[in-house]
This record gives C-alpha cells, structure tokens and sequence, in this order.
C-alpha cells in the first residue's frame, strides 16, 4: 500500500507519542506532550506518515509569526525533523519527502524549513532526510556549533576544570538536585540572560516548573549552593541518548568559586552513571549562527568535548 501524509490531528497523539518513544532520532522534546506546552504560540502545521493504517512517521511542524508562508520543523524547538521508526530509509524517504512538500505547496507555503535532528540524538543511522533534501535543492541557511562530550571516548579535560572544580569545593560549594531551588536558579539566570544579552529564558519560571511536573524523568536541576544561597547551576534535558545542558547560569559570586566546574563535573558523572553516549553543552554562537562566542566554545571544550552541528535547510515546495 503506498504511502500517505496527512494533517496531525488530535486524535493521533497518542499514537504519535508511542512512535517517538520507538523511533530512531525522536526525544521527548519532539512529543505532543511537550509540544502542547506551547500550543497556543503556534498554529500547527505537524503531518502524520503512513503505510495504510500502520503511522510510521511524523513531522512536527508550524509557521512562524514573522513569515506565514514558510513552515517550520519545528518553530519551537532547537531541532525538528522527520522522525520515524527506521523504515523510511533510500527510496522510500525519497517518495515522502516529493509527498510532503506536495502536501505543503497545496496548503499555500512556499517553502518548508527543516531544522535537522543532529547525530548525537540519533540511536542509529538516520541521514536519509539529509539525502532527500539535497535531491530537492534544499539549502542550509543556518548552522550553529555546539560542544558535545563523547563519554565513550572522551577527550582531555583541562588543567584549568579540574582545578576549578577543586576551587569550588574548597570554597564549600554544594551541588544538589533539589527542584525546590528552581525559584532561585530561575533568578540568577534571568539576571545572567539579562545583563550579557538584554534577554530572558525562553521558558518563564511558569512554564519550565510545568514541563518538570509532566516531564520529571527527563528533566532535571543541577544548582550550586554556598552558604545556603544558589550561585550557579544548570537545566539538564535527558533526551534519548543524550544528557542536554539546557541553560546555564552563575552569578559574580559563583564566578569567583568556579562554581559551574563543580555542576558540570556533576552533571557528567550523572550521565556516565546512566550509560549515556553523550553529554551536550549547547550551541555556542549568536547573530543565528554567523557569529562563534570562542570564549564560551573553549569552556565546554575543556570538559572534554568538540564540535557538533545544529543545521536548518529550507526547501521549496
């Protein structure tokens, strides 16, 4: 029976959940748990994938505000992607791809951007829709570089983090995962996020209690105390076989006892005691991609982790 796709509708959420838990590159960030959380920002767009009955992929998908001709995989999310459950592969991903872009250009949009899943959050080999947009003269219009530690063959760690995580001890500093101290952490990031970049978190303090409370198995709070107080500390997203650094923060204080040496030590001990693959740090760039923060870049680098890229295409449809 030859393949089909279709509008997302709500009544396909549970199925939709059940295939990214069995997929080959899907998180939890790319379920319809997660994406309701936000479902009033966007006007969804998501296709459903089939072989007759059977779904055997999905492409979570909207327009954005600024250009409502152009939808987007995923406009809420760092990456989107085709995910499926490993059949769409050669030929097959070629026929859904010409399908897709067919189903888009009949609903008006002239083109389809497509933020690629990157290779560290896939189980197995899943490139095919790399392929597929080539053949369709897709063309990237961003990359962003992130730092990512392969844990099963982890590079040096620097003089300067293993020293600071000492500093930080010395000084007395405590690292927990204690989410009662989500309030203050909340607080030294905004003031972080608002003092270096005149910008507040994407999730209110609202909004990430809410996805802890429906997601407290892939959510998690790395805070640093010294004297009772939160210092610095780290949103961990648990995703497949990755352990994610979501934000990052640490006030003056904290600078001065090296507090994030000692989190990060922590946070990657926590995913090597989960038999993780990888432990992500995060993109390191700003002006969408064109400009590299080297300073941040080679903090993370020191933990002992290189370079991945987070790439966007746009296709015609």
């Amino acid at each position: 029976m030859p393949l089909t796709v279709t509008a997302y509708s709500h009544s396909d959420a549970a199925e939709w959940d059940e295939l990214i838990g069995n997929s080959t590159s899907g998180t939890f960030l790319h379920t319809r748990r997660f994406l309701a959380y936000h479902g009033d920002r966007f006007v969804d767009s998501s296709v459903c994938i089939r072989d007759g009955a059977a779904l055997i992929g999905v492409l979570p998908a909207a327009p954005t505000s600024k250009d409502d001709s152009r939808v987007v995989s995923h406009p809420g999310l760092s990456y989107g992607g085709l995910i499926h459950r490993g059949k769409l592969r050669g030929q097959d991903m070629l026929s859904v791809w010409e399908s897709v872009l067919e189903y888009y250009s009949a609903r008006g949009f002239k083109s389809l951007c497509y933020k690629v899943v990157p290779t560290i959050y896939q189980r197995t080999p899943a490139q095919d829709d790399i392929y597929a947009i080539f053949r369709h003269s897709g063309r990237r219009y961003r990359c962003d570089l992130s730092v990512a530690i392969d844990l099963s063959f982890r590079l040096e760690v620097s003089s300067r983090r293993r020293r600071g995580a000492k500093k930080a001890l010395n000084a007395g500093v405590v690292v927990s995962q204690d989410p009662d101290n989500v309030t203050e952490l909340w607080t030294v990031l905004e003031q972080n996020l608002g003092k270096r970049h005149d910008t507040k978190p994407t999730h209110s303090l609202g909004e990430i209690r809410y996805l802890y409370e429906q997601f407290p198995d892939n959510i998690f709070f790395l805070s640093a105390t010294l004297n009772g107080a939160v210092v610095a500390g780290v949103v961990l997203f648990l995703a497949s076989t990755v352990l994610h650094a979501q934000y990052i923060c640490s006030n003056e204080l904290g600078k001065t006892v090296c507090a994030l040496d000692l989190v990060f030590a922590k946070a990657i001990e926590a995913a090597i005691r989960r038999n993780l693959r990888y432990f992500n740090f995060g993109i390191c760039n700003e002006d969408n991609g064109n400009t590299l923060n080297d300073g941040l870049y080679r903090f993370k680098s020191e933990f002992g982790g290189a370079g991945v890229v987070y790439e966007s295409y746009e296709i015609a449809t």
